[in-house]
């Protein structure tokens, strides 16, 4: 969320901040909104104090008077509220402004590859894909998926079910035990509220799934991601700065309706509806976003070096970014049957964007009030954990092994193969 008094002050600036970000929004109007509700309320002011001299005064013959101002000024309260709603709807559909060393472009085409790591493997017979690799061993089963609850879902079976779980486990010990990540069992749903806080409404309501719980006006969805609810556990708070930073992970299925995505990754698990993600969500002071996201991003590409799965490190740019952030590393896995890099986490750095949204600050150590700095990342993402390690950990019989670090956790079982 943005403040007005900024884009009053540098309109120009911020107009062409904004475009940066691919968005050709016209925003003369906010400026002319913002007048005229300065000029309300200087008018209201001016109304305010002639009422109270009236009262100071305690002539009755001027109680007419005082109650036609009482009128004056409640119609001018109707008019500033409907206009204040505007400049409100404005400013919630404007993304974060990005940073000076965001790579400016429309799409991903304009990413920057920061680093590659880890060895892509060679091999000596045709990689097959995850859900080929799957379907043969009996444990994804898309089929019955699809009667029970429609498209994009899918059965995880048996032992890679397991792995699944075991992915899960071991992500959240590594954050937790070497990463200083405070664990959150949260719920899965969040009011508008929250949502709002984030960054997902008004915005992006079609990706949502909406919950319908009761007839009343208090509406629930179902998260896309932990970080709305991890984040807006410090909503409307003003935090001790002796308690930053505040770290938490949590690991959750998550729900998205991937309504922009028609016709994309129709097969397999790469796009899902329903999919689990260990989440990152860090809550600093707002001076040290940068270095926070530096070490979130190491926390989480250090579970793919534990894994040992092949990827590269990417810097967004304007165009490709979320809307609340300011500045995003994707970190990209290796999938051997399409030959590519495919985003396996993503790790922003949200400034104070969400913070504005969600009211919540802290004391410096001047003990002036100052709006937080938060960050959210995937820690990873287990679904496409499970389809990276299927892919680059697959025998020519159709057998998985599987990664050592994993094998405490799998009852020291060291390969997953079909009945």
């Amino acid at each position: 969320m943005h403040n007005i008094k900024d884009i009053r002050k540098n309109f120009d600036e911020f107009v062409n901040s904004i475009k940066k970000r691919n968005q050709d929004l016209k925003l003369e109007n906010i400026l002319e909104l913002d007048k005229k509700n300065r000029n309300l309320i200087q008018n209201k002011e001016i109304l305010e104090k002639e009422k109270k001299d009236i009262s100071k005064s305690k002539d009755k013959s001027l109680f007419e008077k005082s109650k036609k101002i009482s009128t004056e000024i409640d119609l001018l309260n109707t008019q500033q509220n409907k206009i204040k709603t505007e400049i409100e709807n404005i400013l919630s559909s404007l993304p974060n402004l990005a940073l000076n060393d965001v790579p400016v472009g429309k799409d991903e085409k304009s990413n920057v590859e920061v680093e590659t790591k880890g060895e892509i493997r060679k091999f000596d017979f045709k990689p097959k894909s995850h859900y080929e690799l799957g379907d043969s061993l009996k444990m994804l089963d898309f089929d019955v998926a699809t009667k029970t609850s429609g498209t994009r879902f899918v059965f995880v079976k048996d032992k890679l079910a397991q792995l699944e779980r075991a992915l899960s486990n071991f992500m959240l010990d590594t954050h937790i035990k070497e990463n200083g990540y405070e664990e959150i069992s949260p719920p899965l749903i969040a009011n508008e509220d929250s949502m709002y806080g984030t960054g997902q409404l008004p915005k992006f309501e079609n990706d949502q799934f909406e919950l319908k719980i009761d007839e009343k006006n208090d509406r629930k969805f179902l998260i896309p991601t932990a970080e709305v609810i991890l984040t807006n556990i410090v909503k409307d708070k003003i935090l001790n700065i002796k308690n930053l930073p505040l770290r938490y992970v949590a690991s959750t299925s998550c729900f998205r309706k991937e309504a922009g995505s028609y016709g994309k990754d129709t097969k397999g698990m790469i796009r899902q509806h329903q999919f689990y993600k260990v989440e990152l969500v860090s809550i600093v002071e707002n001076n040290k976003c940068a270095d926070e996201l530096e070490r979130m991003t190491k926390c989480a590409s250090a579970i793919l070096d534990k894994l040992k799965l092949p990827y590269r490190k990417v810097l967004l740019s304007t165009g490709d970014m979320g809307f609340s952030a300011e500045k995003t590393y994707d970190l990209e896995v290796w999938l051997p049957s399409e030959n590519k890099f495919r985003e396996i986490s993503s790790c922003s750095s949200c400034g104070t964007f969400q913070a504005r949204r969600m009211k919540t600050r802290y004391k410096n150590s001047s003990n002036d009030t100052e709006f937080v700095g938060t960050l959210n990342g995937s820690g990873l993402a287990i679904g496409r954990s499970l389809i990276a390690i299927l892919e680059n950990y697959q025998n020519a019989d159709g057998s998985i092994n599987i990664p050592e670090v994993l094998i405490p956790y799998m009852n020291n079982l060291n390969i997953i193969k079909s009945k």
